[in-house]
């Protein structure tokens, strides 16, 4: 997609997606504007800073649980992306409805003033929680996934493309168990849930990339799931220390032994392509029509009993892998920004 004079909002902008994503579009992109949606004016005065007050910058004090504030921010905006959510697992098992509210409520404000104030794309943030969920927030964001696809309903009747990004961990953003590890580095015992636990693997700036690179080929009503590689977590506990003691605490509420992006129950309605998934909605007359626009790669639908979990993939990081790939970090809460791009958006 041509982001050239374009006006971006994100939601929850100020937290590690948006500054990556924003970064991305200040440095290779011309947007005419860049909004910055988000309750924090701390983290909003801080990003400010970071980028040198860029006259492109706009920051806009808001809730997604106020749709009047949300219908205000998106006057004139050509694409939305949607990274606002409560995401932390324990704290939202306490205050269930306050994840309701955030998640499923203000993913319905996003959609309805999207559609209202004729944005041209929108794409929102998933996790790979979403899929066959085990804990509240993983049940929020598959409402809020479904409230996404369905709004090309209305969407149609506006112009309003509506499509969903879900991938898994992310590494060194807010909440990753990187800063974990590298804290407890420092005491000589790694704790570890379960020895057999493994993860999905995506950097940041591959995160960024892929939402750019969705943007310019979504038709409306997918969710696109990257191909990234994956990696067994006591594999990296190796890698950042090995010589460190590791002790197994057993799988806390809410965590899952493997993490699941295509579950087997909707391996009938995705599609693969080189280099991403997309599932395809269940329900809506218009779900086989979609049209993907990347003359390069049509897709094959998966067989039936097809599952794509980090458990079952083909693509793993060794301990060397992960140790080479933070081997040059500068402080314990940066990623190296030094990989390689898989994704490149284009205009299409």
């Amino acid at each position: 997609m041509n982001f050239k004079n374009k006006t971006i909002l994100l939601t929850g902008g100020t937290g590690s997606f948006g500054n990556c994503f924003t970064e991305i579009l200040l440095r290779e992109h011309e947007p005419k504007k860049i909004i910055i949606f988000s309750r924090d004016e701390l983290k909003q005065y801080d990003m400010r800073i970071k980028f040198n007050n860029d006259p492109r910058l706009r920051f806009f004090l808001g809730d997604v649980r106020d749709k009047e504030r949300l219908y205000r921010a998106m006057q004139g905006v050509d694409i939305v992306i949607h990274a606002a959510a409560l995401k932390q697992v324990p704290a939202l098992e306490y205050n269930p409805f306050e994840a309701v509210r955030t998640n499923i409520i203000g993913g319905y404000n996003v959609v309805t003033a999207a559609c209202d104030s004729g944005v041209s794309h929108v794409i929102a943030l998933s996790t790979d929680k979403a899929a066959n969920p085990v804990n509240l927030y993983g049940a929020t964001k598959l409402c809020s996934d479904k409230i996404f696809v369905s709004g090309n309903n209305f969407g149609h009747i506006s112009k309003t493309k509506l499509a969903v990004v879900r991938y898994g961990n992310v590494a060194g953003s807010r909440g990753s168990v990187l800063p974990l590890f590298y804290k407890l580095k420092e005491t000589g015992k790694m704790t570890i849930t379960d020895d057999r636990m493994t993860r999905f693997w995506i950097t940041l700036e591959q995160a960024a990339r892929f939402v750019t690179h969705c943007l310019s080929i979504m038709g409306g009503g997918e969710i696109f799931i990257p191909k990234i590689p994956s990696m067994r977590v006591i594999d990296l506990a190796t890698a950042i220390a090995p010589e460190c003691e590791q002790i197994i605490t057993g799988i806390r509420p809410g965590e899952k032994l493997h993490e699941v992006m295509v579950p087997e129950e909707e391996a009938r309605n995705t599609l693969e392509f080189s280099k991403f998934f997309v599932i395809c909605p269940q329900f809506h007359e218009w779900s086989r029509q979609l049209k993907i626009k990347d003359k390069t790669d049509t897709g094959k639908e998966c067989p039936d009993g097809f599952s794509y979990s980090s458990d079952n993939n083909d693509w793993w990081l060794s301990v060397r892998d992960l140790r080479d790939m933070y081997a040059n970090q500068q402080t314990a809460y940066e990623t190296n920004r030094n990989t390689d791009s898989i994704w490149q958006a284009t205009d299409r």
